[in-house]
Formats: C-alpha cells, sequence, structure tokens
C-alpha cells in the first residue's frame, strides 16, 4: 500500500491500431482494483472530473476518450462496440494492469461495460451501469429527447446546452440549466464532430438484451427517478435480469452522477467495498 497521493497522467496510447487519450489518477491503495470509467457519448474525459473529485483518493481511476471524442484523434475506419472493447483490454495491457479491474460506464459507456463485462469477464471484478440500458431493444426515450440526441450541439453551444438540459436531462438541470451548461463546457474537450455520429453507428443495433444473463460480476445499477433519456423502468429490467445485480434509483437525472457526484460517489464506492 502506497499512502501518499501521486498526480494524475494524461497521455495517448495506441492499442490495435487505436490512439486514445487516457488519463490515470493513481490511488494511494495499489492492493485495491483499479476503476475505470467509460464515458458518455460526446463527452471527453474531463466531464467526469467531478465524479472522480468526490471519489477517495484510495483507489487507482482511469478515463478515457473514445476514437474521435476529446482528446483521441478521429478512427480512420468506423468501430463497433465489439470491436473497441478489445482495445480497452489492451489499453489495460499498454498501462500495466493485468488484474481485474472495477468498470463503470455512464450512458452510451454504460454499454460498452456491459460489453467489455461479457466479452473480457475475466479482466471484470465488479461492474457498475449508470443512467444506460439494453441499446436498440429498450423503452426508448420520447421523440423530442430522441431528436436532440442525434447531434452533438450541446457539447458545442452552451447558450443551446442550456436551452436544452432540462428537457433531455430531467432532474435538477429542469430548475437549473446553467449547471449542465458548466459541465458540458468548462469541463470537456470538444473534438472533431464526426468522433460522436462514430459513437452513434457504434452502438447501432446492438442489444445486450440477449446476453443480460451472461453478466456474472456483482452489478450495481444506478438510474435516476427523472431520466427523461434513459426511463428508469429500463434500470428495473436490467437489474432483474442480470443474475447478480442491485439497483439504487435516486432523485435525479440522468447525468447526477457528475452534477450531484457527492451523493452518488458515496453508493459506488461501498458498492466496490463490499
Amino acid at each position: 500500500m502506497s499512502s501518499t497521493s501521486r498526480p494524475e497522467v494524461v497521455r495517448s496510447l495506441t492499442v490495435g491500431g487505436r490512439t486514445l487519450r487516457v488519463a490515470v489518477r493513481p490511488g494511494t491503495d495499489d492492493e485495491l482494483p483499479p476503476l475505470l470509467l467509460m464515458n458518455g457519448i460526446g463527452a471527453s474525459l474531463e466531464v467526469l472530473q467531478p465524479f472522480v473529485d468526490a471519489l477517495g483518493s484510495r483507489r487507482t481511476v482511469i478515463r478515457f476518450d473514445v476514437p474521435g471524442v476529446g482528446g483521441s484523434p478521429r478512427p480512420v475506419v468506423p468501430y463497433t462496440l465489439a470491436t473497441l472493447a478489445p482495445v480497452v483490454a489492451g489499453l489495460l495491457d499498454r498501462l500495466g494492469h493485468t488484474r481485474p479491474v472495477d468498470v463503470l460506464g455512464l450512458s452510451w459507456g454504460g454499454a460498452l461495460a456491459q460489453q467489455f463485462a461479457v466479452q473480457h469477464w475475466r479482466r471484470c471484478r465488479r461492474l457498475v451501469l449508470a443512467g444506460t440500458a439494453t441499446g436498440t431493444l429498450m423503452v426508448p426515450a420520447r421523440p423530442q429527447v430522441l431528436r436532440r440526441m442525434l447531434t452533438p450541439r450541446r457539447h458545442r453551444d452552451p447558450e443551446y446546452a442550456r436551452e436544452v438540459a432540462g428537457l433531455i436531462y430531467g432532474g435538477s438541470m429542469r430548475t437549473e440549466p446553467e449547471r449542465a451548461a458548466a459541465v458540458l463546457h468548462t469541463y470537456t474537450r470538444v473534438g472533431p464532430r464526426r468522433g460522436y455520429y462514430y459513437q452513434l453507428a457504434a452502438s447501432a443495433g446492438w442489444s445486450s438484451l440477449p446476453f443480460l444473463r451472461l453478466i456474472r460480476q456483482p452489478t450495481l445499477v444506478v438510474a435516476g427517478d427523472d431520466d427523461p433519456i434513459i426511463p428508469v423502468v429500463n434500470a428495473r429490467l436490467m437489474a432483474r435480469l442480470i443474475p447478480d445485480a442491485q439497483l439504487h434509483v435516486y432523485a435525479g437525472g440522468h447525468i447526477a452522477l457528475v452534477t450531484e457526484a457527492d451523493e452518488l460517489a458515496p453508493v459506488i464506492e461501498r458498492f466496490l467495498d463490499a
């Protein structure tokens, strides 16, 4: 065990022909499994900074930008969740993490996390699925919400982010939409517009519903009771179908993991420490 905190290191690594920008915040306890974070669509690793700050300093935290988002260059050829999962496994190898890690996926990152947990089950010890669902086979958001998710405009235009925050994110964003704009534009690093569409294409036609029962890791499903993007009924379904899952429903919206990080970080850490 190390008792001295070490500074976060941000660098780019090439794995399987894809270059990813990765940030590693070393923990003070080398015996704890690292926590690998997988972010939502269009969001760079910086967006998760409030959550990382709310976590205790004991565990190592790993974040990365998917191809074409944030500081990762856009891919030469498209990718799918199934082809990106081995790249993530290779990234862990490059970082020297050969033992199983804990994985947290938020929204789109939750789909990648489910794929990773099944495809590379030996590399995943515990799984946290936050604000996510089963892909194309799910209870969908309302059409007016889905329309606004088809464009990365909210990541590029602070005024537009304030305008649509309550509608698409729900929770405290209904009364404080400026906080969503602050989260998306204070922390985020905007990558090529095409990267957003690569992410949309990567999950097109994908569903975890046929293989949810193959997720054998202890799993925490975290969901907001006012999430317009991912209605909470999806979380209840996932928690029922994953063999070793528990459900935590909080009062809030889609991005509470970031905007209310101080509330949710202890819940997730208790699960990881169980």
